[in-house]
C-alpha cells in the first residue's frame, strides 16, 4: 500500500513535469486539489479497507467473497460510460489510444522487473515491482481526468482499466508455473 501511495501522490507532480520536458508544453495542473482528491479516491478508502479488515475480518466474510465482482462491475461500469460518451471520438483515436496503453502498460512490467532484478532483488519482489510499475489506477485516472480535464482525456484510463485486467489474468496464469 505505501508503494502505491507514494506512487499516487507522486504522479501528480511528476505527469507535469515529464509533459514538459519530453514535449515542451506546460500543463497546467490543479496540485493540491488533485491530491485532495486523490486522497478521497485512493488512499482513505483502501487505509479504511486495511482497518476494517484488520479488526473485523472474521465477521465480513460474506461482503469478502463478493468484494471482487462488485468491484469488477462498476470498472465495467465506469469503462462503459466513458466509452459511451466518447463514442464519437472513437474511429479517430481508438487504435492510437490502444497501442499506447499496451506499449505503456508493457514497458511498465518490462522495466520494473528487470531493473528490479538488476537490482538482485529475487524474482518474488521484482514481480512485486513490475506490476507495480506497469498496473496503474486506472479509475483514479479516469475519475481525475473527468474533474480536471476534457472528458476525452479520461478514455486512455478507461481503455487501460480493461487492457491492465487482460494482462493482470495472463501475468497471473504464466508466472506461478516460471521459477525465476
Amino acid at each position: 500500500m505505501a508503494l502505491t501511495s507514494c506512487s499516487t501522490l507522486l504522479a501528480v507532480i511528476a505527469t507535469p513535469l515529464l509533459t514538459w520536458l519530453y514535449l515542451g508544453k506546460s500543463v497546467d495542473v490543479p496540485v493540491a486539489s488533485m491530491m485532495i482528491t486523490m486522497l478521497k479516491v485512493s488512499i482513505l478508502p483502501v487505509a479504511l479497507g486495511v482497518i476494517i479488515n484488520h479488526f473485523l475480518s472474521t465477521k465480513l466474510d460474506a461482503v469478502i467473497k463478493i468484494s471482487p465482482s462488485i468491484s469488477i462491475l462498476n470498472i465495467c461500469l465506469i469503462t462503459a460510460i466513458i466509452i459511451a460518451s466518447n463514442q464519437n471520438k472513437l474511429q479517430n483515436i481508438a487504435l492510437i489510444i490502444i497501442a499506447a496503453v499496451i506499449l505503456h502498460n508493457l514497458v511498465g512490467l518490462v522495466f520494473g522487473y528487470i531493473f528490479s532484478r538488476l537490482l538482485s532483488y529475487n524474482h518474488i519482489i521484482s514481480k512485486t515491482l513490475a506490476i507495480e510499475v506497469g498496473m496503474q489506477n486506472s479509475g483514479l485516472a479516469v475519475a481525475l481526468a473527468n474533474q480536471y480535464f476534457q472528458p476525452i482525456s479520461a478514455l486512455p484510463g478507461a481503455v487501460f482499466s480493461i487492457w491492465h485486467n487482460l494482462s493482470g489474468s495472463i501475468l497471473a496464469t504464466i508466472w506461478p508455473k516460471s521459477k525465476h
